[in-house]
């Protein structure tokens, strides 16, 4: 006689790490659900909500120089490396993971303005107001003695002196050039005392430069003539220039889109803009109340981040007008160089009261090692709340941000000044003769001419 019996196996009814809760089997056909959409939008507020509570983006300040922090660099063959020079000329290595010093670089008698690092990562490269490029060579992280207060001193590979200030310096992305920016913009090569290469288009300071990410021999310089120009090594003379009617304070490439780049401007304002076609800003970016000083792009090119006089760090989408995240605290002081982690996932700031500080690039972000289950429900959460944003109660939840008193004024008073200048252009448009004054779109507007 045959016997049929049910076989089943115990782990397809039992929930992982949990022995003896049972796994619960949903039918989502939508008759069975009438209320399924109702559910998931006041899971979405609640979504939104525990965001705002769980939201403690400052992670902790690396205390240490004795002067306002004037710039920084970033070492992309260590993730938790940070370099920082400061007004005094004092320029320290630190450590993210610990958040102390672990090498100090000292010889500039002036302010630091510049650092880079190379692309092999092994030669750290300074400039400053002494008129004096230095190349130093980076400790391996295996010499970190975590368990020595004293730190690790450094002596300058190679010293070079020239006839003018230097106020910015970048390296190529792959090969041995650096550029620096001053009173003109040069080409340096590692085992030359002089340029190699000369750039200039007008008489006025340099004030930043960037290479591409894609092209080695392309980068883009800024300068106090209101001025943004892009050069090729593999040219003589400048390619392209474009004045615009307010200064740029910094300029950074989007990584994952070569051809594009956004500019902190001096208007409070940071304008994207695709290096084929000058002619107008591919996007606006505006929130901050006064001068934006620094930009840097996150490693996926998605988002980026900047500094500004009005004592906030702002984040950006690269296509996006307005900011999705704004830190600040009460000590911090007038935000001159900010930078993204080489992983994207923390950000760090220097300020004119001395201090780096360290935050999460994800506000709410829960750090350290997720389990599958909650791994699984933060990303349930981030769906909802992408899916049922555009709803006025979440909407209304995600962009609420608490600011400072005196920002939250100065927001104010620069809406009102806004929509007065439009009020009064729409009505001397609607006073005069018909196509006798014609508008130009926003991103258009900021932009005095261009030069060939």
């Amino acid at each position: 006689m045959k016997v049929r019996m049910i076989s089943r196996s115990t782990e397809d009814f039992t929930r992982e790490r949990s022995g003896d809760i049972l796994k619960v089997f949903r039918n989502y056909d939508p008759a069975l659900r009438p209320m399924a959409k109702a559910v998931e939008y006041q899971r979405a507020i609640n979504a939104a909500k525990l965001d705002k509570i769980f939201a403690r983006p400052f992670i902790g300040a690396m205390d240490g120089h004795a002067d306002g922090v004037s710039c920084m660099a970033k070492n992309p063959n260590n993730l938790k490396a940070i370099f920082s020079g400061s007004m005094d000329g004092d320029i320290r290595l630190w450590d993210m993971a610990t958040r102390r010093t672990v090498s100090q670089f000292p010889g500039h008698k002036g302010a630091v303005r510049g650092l880079t690092v190379s692309s092999d990562g092994n030669i750290l490269v300074s400039c400053g107001t002494d008129s004096t490029v230095r190349l130093w060579s980076i400790p391996p992280p295996g010499d970190w003695e975590y368990e020595k207060s004293i730190n690790i001193v450094s002596e300058a590979v190679a010293v070079f002196s020239w006839k003018h200030a230097f106020w910015a310096v970048d390296h190529q992305w792959s090969g041995n050039f650096f550029a620096t920016a001053g009173a003109q913009v040069d080409i340096w090569d590692h085992n030359r005392s002089e340029p190699v290469n000369t750039f200039g288009w007008g008489n006025d300071t340099s004030i930043s430069v960037r290479f591409n990410p894609g092209e080695p021999n392309l980068l883009a310089t800024s300068a106090s003539d209101r001025s943004i120009v892009i050069y090729d090594l593999r040219m003589s003379s400048p390619a392209r220039k474009l004045i615009m009617k307010t200064k740029t304070n910094s300029i950074s490439w989007n990584p994952m889109e070569p051809m594009n780049f956004t500019v902190a401007n001096e208007d409070a304002n940071c304008y994207s803009y695709d290096g084929r076609r000058l002619d107008e800003a591919k996007c606006v970016h505006q929130d901050h109340v006064s001068a934006v000083m620094d930009i840097d792009y996150s490693p996926t090119g998605r988002e980026f981040v900047t500094g500004s006089y009005d004592r906030t760090v702002r984040i950006f989408q690269y296509n996006g007008g307005r900011s999705r995240d704004v830190y600040h605290t009460k000590r911090m002081q007038r935000v001159f160089c900010v930078k993204y982690s080489c992983d994207g996932t923390y950000l760090i700031s220097g300020s004119d009261d001395t201090n780096l500080r360290l935050w999460k690039a994800k506000a709410s972000e829960q750090l350290g090692v997720l389990l599958p289950r909650e791994k699984k429900n933060h990303e349930y959460h981030e769906a909802l709340k992408e899916r049922y944003k555009h709803l006025p109660e979440v909407n209304r939840i995600i962009r609420h941000r608490h600011l400072p008193k005196p920002i939250y004024k100065a927001a104010n008073l620069r809406r009102t000044m806004v929509e007065a200048e439009r009020a009064k252009e729409k009505k001397r448009k609607a006073h005069s003769a018909p196509g006798s004054i014609s508008t130009q779109p926003y991103r258009k507007r900021r932009i005095i001419k261009e030069v060939e």
